[in-house]
């Protein structure tokens, strides 16, 4: 009796090892792929001069590189809540990875066709992982929420920017040039694929959830967490598209402008940081998502007002964004009341949100091209960032109502 007594008292430890053993494995497993939401997309606005040129492409088509992505998260986000519910979530990002991967390789091809083929397989990859990865993170850890986003978007952000920064260096280094500088990636890809995969054999579909794919489009909450998703992206999107060529246009070399762009990257990484412990401190988030709004605001009108002191509007700028950017994707987990929620807000916030970011880096050149001065677009930062501090007063309190 004593014998069976010791061998049933065994199985909890047993059992509580094998549970923590296997939310380590997802952990290191969302971060992975977090590592590859955006570091094959970052990599092309150095090398874009290369591209263009080596393929004979007028600018607007070479612009589209970096537009396509965007267009292909804002096409693809609406179809995952249903698509997770009718294969799992893991299955459907393990799909995705897949997808990612293919379209790094094809994109590796030296054609024109490959390339933009390629581009548009990638942002349909990245377009799910986004959409699923916060779904899962309120599924599998509701009481880490803020600690789990803040480190997927560090992952996210600070190996995006190590992808533009190596990129022009490999390219001149490998054979291949920029060929190779892009398709290098494929090994971050992979190494995704792989450690994705006891997931997919795992996956957890949660009841009801084929009911429940529905978008809250009549959720004002969920309008204003869309408001606030379009409204940060629309500014990130914008300044990492347009601030070197300001910057050069005020006399800063191109060397400069680089690296004041990638001090502005690297301040919005480590301030991700910093959001935990200020969450877990806030009742709701409503007065840290306007204070980082109103940083933002603070940057854009110092560029506005006094251009010559861009290295530290790039500082305020990337305090601002960064806290903004995990917000926006804390709020898509935050303020849903389960996993289901977590997807179909998700979904709704990033299909309009980086419909806007697709959109603003082109209404920010033309607003330059008609008043010949960036006067205008730099105002146009300021009042979206007016904008974003009103929506966050609604979007950092309550809990969007199913469908």
């Amino acid at each position: 009796m004593e014998k069976s007594s010791n061998k049933g008292s065994d199985k909890g430890p047993e059992k509580g090892a094998r549970r923590r053993s296997g939310q380590a494995l997802l952990v290191w497993g969302l971060l992975v792929v977090a590592a590859n939401l955006r570091a094959s997309l970052t990599g092309v606005g150095p090398l874009l001069d290369r591209v263009q040129d080596d393929l004979g492409l007028a600018p607007a088509v070479a612009g589209l590189l970096n537009t396509l992505p965007l267009l292909a998260f804002a096409t693809v986000s609406p179809l995952v809540p249903r698509l997770a519910a009718r294969w799992g979530p893991e299955r459907l990002l393990g799909g995705a990875l897949v997808v990612l991967t293919l379209g790094i390789a094809v994109r590796w091809v030296p054609a024109t066709a490959g390339l933009f083929a390629g581009t548009v397989l990638i942002g349909a990859g990245i377009a799910v992982g986004n959409v699923i990865l916060p779904s899962l993170i309120k599924r599998d850890f509701p009481a880490k929420v803020g600690l789990l986003t803040s480190a997927y978007a560090t992952v996210m952000g600070g190996v995006a920017a190590v992808a533009s920064g190596v990129a022009v260096p490999i390219s001149q280094a490998a054979p291949g040039g920029w060929h190779t500088a892009l398709g290098c990636w494929i090994v971050f890809a992979l190494v995704a694929v792989v450690l994705w995969l006891p997931q997919t054999h795992a996956s957890r579909p949660v009841p009801g959830a084929v009911r429940r794919h529905r978008l809250p489009w009549g959720s004002a909450l969920a309008w204003a967490v869309t408001a606030f998703m379009g409204l940060q992206s629309l500014g990130f999107y914008v300044v990492v598209t347009w601030l070197p060529q300001i910057l050069q246009d005020e006399g800063m070399s191109a060397a400069g402008a680089g690296w004041t762009l990638f001090l502005f990257q690297a301040v919005a990484v480590l301030t991700s940081l910093a959001v935990p412990a200020v969450l877990r401190r806030a009742r709701d988030q409503r007065a840290v998502a306007t204070a980082s709004s109103v940083v933002l605001l603070v940057g854009y009108l110092g560029l506005l007002a006094a251009p010559g002191w861009a290295p530290l509007w790039s500082v305020v700028l990337g305090l601002g964004g960064g806290a903004s950017l995990v917000l926006a994707l804390a709020f898509l987990s935050l303020r849903a009341q389960d996993a289901i929620g977590a997807g179909a807000l998700s979904a709704m916030a990033q299909s309009i949100g980086y419909l806007v970011a697709a959109v603003g880096p082109v209404v920010f050149g033309l607003l330059h091209t008609v008043s010949s001065g960036w006067h205008a677009p730099v105002v146009l930062l300021c009042v979206a960032a007016a904008g974003q501090a009103m929506v966050a007063m609604v979007a950092g309190r309550g809990t969007v109502r199913p469908a």
